[in-house]
């Protein structure tokens, strides 16, 4: 792959750098954001390891932001040393695809960014089918399946499956719901996301043995196969 590594700090970009290299990967580097953003916009990368924290006026969330903004839509692995549930939902909310924190070991990184690069391949075209374990979901046809079994859905709870579905992995906040699902700018202070989840989950996961649909304390909610 060819991969773009964003990083102000000379040891750890060298570091993994090195190991990206080892593993037979094309890396491009940039010690601060103006240049990263830069790259990012002008060249073509598999994936982007971009550090959250990043000197020339750009952070690493104003980058992400701005590309996605440009519907850049490249898998981009967040690197901080911030490692709050608010600093990943930050990261995950501002279009990263995933969250790694600092320090790290540089066998999980690279799972992470092959991961993603095989993520990003399948997508070369807009999905019109998106599966997660045995779960699949046909967006022209608008039908959902679970273990080649049916399931019945709702307007409201198909479009909520989507947005779970194509942020499997990641943790999706209230806001990011609200927002994302029922086009609100503002929490109207009702229990609308619980209800309809709840619902999703009696329709999902009730009649299978394995959960899919999982609540992340203090923080949202999480569609994943564990």
């Amino acid at each position: 792959m060819r991969i773009l590594l964003v990083e102000d700090d000379q040891t750890v970009r060298g570091f993994v750098a090195k190991g990206l290299k080892e593993a037979g990967h094309v890396v491009d580097q940039a010690d601060n954001g103006k240049d990263g953003l830069f790259l990012a916009v002008s060249e073509s990368f598999d994936t982007i390891i971009l550090d959250r924290m990043l000197p020339g006026g750009i952070d690493g969330l104003h980058l992400l932001e701005t590309i996605r903004a440009q519907n850049n839509r490249t898998p981009v692995l967040v690197l901080s040393a911030l490692s709050q549930v608010d600093d990943r939902v930050a990261g995950l909310k501002a279009g990263g695809d995933d969250y790694l924190t600092k320090p790290f070991a540089f066998s999980e990184l690279l799972a992470r960014i092959e991961a993603l690069g095989r993520r990003g391949k399948g997508e070369t075209g807009p999905a019109t089918r998106l599966v997660v374990a045995d779960l699949e979901m046909d967006l022209l046809s608008r039908q959902v399946k679970r273990g080649g079994q049916k399931i019945d859905l709702q307007p409201r709870e198909f479009r909520l499956l989507e947005y779970l579905m194509r942020h499997a992995g990641q943790v999706v906040t209230r806001t990011m719901l609200l927002e994302g699902v029922w086009d609100y700018h503002f929490d109207p202070q009702t229990n609308v996301i619980d209800v309809h989840v709840s619902r999703l989950r009696q329709k999902i996961d009730k009649p299978f043995p394995v959960a899919l649909i999982h609540t992340i304390r203090n923080a949202g909610y999480m569609l994943r196969d564990e």
